[in-house]
């Protein structure tokens, strides 16, 4: 069974990439420095296969990096192989709901425009039953209570010692959609509205009123905030989820989500539309 890739070994990766662009060195000359193939260097720079960390101390050296970052890349290629709690789940995880998981461990940070359902983050039980009760893959009991569990388990980010923030914008469609049943919507309503107390999660809703905007090909999700930063905009299709990291895609959707929050209500009339909504499934 293949090792599964981490969070840490992504991010790792992508720093010594952007090292060696800084100090405009090909992967060959970096070779030659610490004594290894230009295979190995492209290797590091990429999430396949260990690293070892002398080697990337040597590197952040001849890139000519700060103390500071090079003592940060060199304590993330010490703890590359480290996996999160999820590893118990690894047969019912998929690889791409995997890699969301370990982006979302150490994400100090989450921006979220949900225009189907309500953010994962932000759902109870009953409610996220009725979505994979909806597939159209029926799923034996078994397997959908797994699927159901790993999304209670990822709630607990919000409730660590040193949560990340949630800023969620909804779609008012999102609090529209019977999902399972009225009573199931007029429970989860109340959630979102509890939620909406906590310090570490921000809601808005984007009413109908507000007419087309930006966002309106999909969902999606931004995480980020993780040192070394590295943010990845997480899209969910009904055909697959992509995960994206290059600067224009990042800057697409960090636009996007900045004209999403200025369109939406603020967070004090959003609570009063969400209880509007849910005095509306009776």
């Amino acid at each position: 069974m293949s090792t599964r890739t981490t969070t840490r070994r992504r991010q790792l990766g992508s720093v010594m990439r952007k090292l060696r662009a800084r100090s405009k060195m090909t992967l060959e000359e970096a070779g030659q420095i610490v004594d290894v193939s230009k295979a190995t260097i492209s290797r590091y720079e990429t999430q396949e296969g260990p690293v070892k960390w002398p080697i990337i101390d040597a590197l952040c050296m001849a890139y000519g990096a700060s103390d500071a970052e090079r003592r940060a890349v060199v304590a993330l290629a010490k703890d590359a192989k480290q996996q999160g709690w999820w590893s118990s789940f690894a047969d019912a995880v998929p690889e791409t709901l995997n890699l969301l998981l370990t982006l979302e461990d150490e994400a100090t940070r989450e921006d979220h425009f949900a225009c189907m359902y309500i953010p994962g983050l932000l759902q109870i039980r009953s409610y996220t039953e009725a979505i994979q009760q909806a597939n159209e893959r029926r799923l034996a009991p078994e397997e959908l209570r797994k699927l159901v569990d790993i999304r209670m388990k990822r709630q607990e980010i919000l409730t660590r010692e040193s949560p990340p923030h949630l800023w969620a914008v909804l779609d008012e469609s999102v609090l529209r959609r019977v999902v399972g049943s009225k009573a199931v919507m007029r429970e989860q309503l109340a959630h979102l509205l509890k939620c909406c107390e906590s310090t570490n999660v921000t809601l808005q809703v984007l009413p109908f009123a507000k007419g087309a905007h930006t966002a309106a090909l999909g969902s999606f999700v931004i995480i980020g905030g993780v040192e070394p930063p590295l943010d990845v905009v997480y899209v969910d299709f009904h055909t697959g989820s992509l995960f994206l990291e290059k600067e224009v895609e990042l800057t697409r959707y960090r636009l996007a989500f900045d004209y999403l929050r200025a369109q939406a209500l603020d967070t004090e009339a959003s609570s009063s539309m969400i209880e509007r909504a849910r005095e509306d499934m009776k």
